[in-house]
């Protein structure tokens, strides 16, 4: 098996993208891999790396999955087509993928997915907090892979979102829900490993709980390297 460190092609902003990334970077390396930054409008090669993480940002264009266009929202299509196609890409390739908010968001479009576009106007007993800080409890789904690498328990997290999952793409289960039920966390039920997050473990990178979220993307993008099953991989290190 390899010794180099797995390759983990990361998705941002143009706009936002220089603040997030080195988070996201130092979140890679802590878990072992290490990591690159991949824009709207600069080559983005997914065969150079062993998995990727879809980023946080701006909603997502409802033309993606039949929504209704919203004057308020703040939209990027092109960073759009960059994500939608590499998440499919990933797939083609057997190759990993962690979502974050928006990119949890791009996983479940990706494959054939919908949006809540105003997520608390459906689950108004949500608590609608926005924070980096850790202040928003989910309960994460037993029996899910989320559970295994971050513990069964409620979790706090924190929350910069308006849009949630609605209806799930295909392959795709509930891992975790907030105290609402609004969807908080979706994974993948097969190789390969796929888990997307409604919020952003990068800011908590502190948390052993976060922590091991990074380490699953990883441990599956080494063992996608490896040629070998990504899964129990995963589940290894749970």
């Amino acid at each position: 098996m390899s010794k180099r460190k797995p390759l983990i092609g990361v998705t941002t902003s143009r706009r936002s993208g220089w603040r997030i990334y080195p988070l996201i970077a130092l979140n890679v390396w802590l878990a072992g891999g290490r990591s690159t930054r991949w824009v709207a409008g600069r080559d983005a090669d997914i065969d150079a790396v062993d998995g990727i993480i879809i980023g946080g940002g701006d909603d997502i264009s409802p033309d993606l999955y039949g929504g209704r266009i919203v004057t308020t929202a703040r939209l990027d299509p092109d960073r759009d087509a960059l994500e939608r196609g590499m998440v499919l890409a990933a797939f083609e390739r057997n190759k990993p993928v962690l979502g974050i908010c928006r990119g949890s968001q791009m996983l479940n479009i990706a494959l054939g997915g919908s949006l809540h576009q105003d997520a608390y106007a459906t689950y108004t007993s949500s608590d609608h907090i926005r924070t980096i800080l850790p202040r928003k409890t989910v309960c994460l789904e037993p029996g899910t892979r989320l559970a295994g690498v971050a513990g069964t328990a409620p979790m706090k997290v924190n929350a910069l979102h308006s849009q949630a999952v609605d209806r799930l793409g295909r392959g795709l289960r509930v891992a975790a829900r907030d105290t609402g039920g609004m969807i908080q966390a979706i994974e993948r039920v097969s190789e390969p490993f796929a888990i997307g997050v409604q919020w952003h473990p990068e800011h908590l990178f502190y948390a052993h709980r976060q922590m091991g979220i990074f380490r699953a993307l990883v441990a599956a993008a080494a063992a996608r390297r490896d040629v070998t099953p990504q899964l129990p991989k995963v589940d290894a290190t749970m």
